[in-house]
């Protein structure tokens, strides 16, 4: 059973911990509080639809978009320019679920395709 309180905790170390690695790859006029700011109402989001119990594909959906949103707010306030690969890490969630769906559904093609018809008029 999801506890609120279990949710909180976890979503808040996930958050801490996100902002404490982010501060440590980008530059240093960039600080944890300004990118903990920056990530927070994705990090609510996101526990918000956990404790929905969000479908595990919407889930990944949703993580994805806002790790770009929060990427690209991150870049916003930054005082100086982010490296490329930075930016780039931001689409890293996006690129891997997209690949994820289209290979599920390439997968389950054959299950989609209509059998032919034997009889021919």
């Amino acid at each position: 059973m999801r506890h609120p309180i279990d949710i909180i905790a976890m979503f808040a170390a996930i958050w801490l911990l996100a902002s404490m690695v982010l501060d440590a790859v980008t530059p240093k006029e960039l600080t944890a509080v300004m990118i903990a700011i920056a990530i927070a109402p994705a990090v609510i989001i996101t526990a918000v639809f956990y404790y929905l119990r969000c479908p595990r594909t919407d889930f990944a959906v949703l993580f994805a978009a806002l790790w770009l949103i929060s990427d690209i707010a991150i870049a916003f306030i930054s005082p100086k320019e982010l490296p490329h690969w930075l930016l780039l890490l931001g689409f890293l969630p996006a690129a891997i679920v997209g690949i994820v769906l289209h290979w599920q559904r390439f997968q389950r093609r054959h299950e989609q395709l209509p059998a032919p018809s034997v009889k021919r008029g």
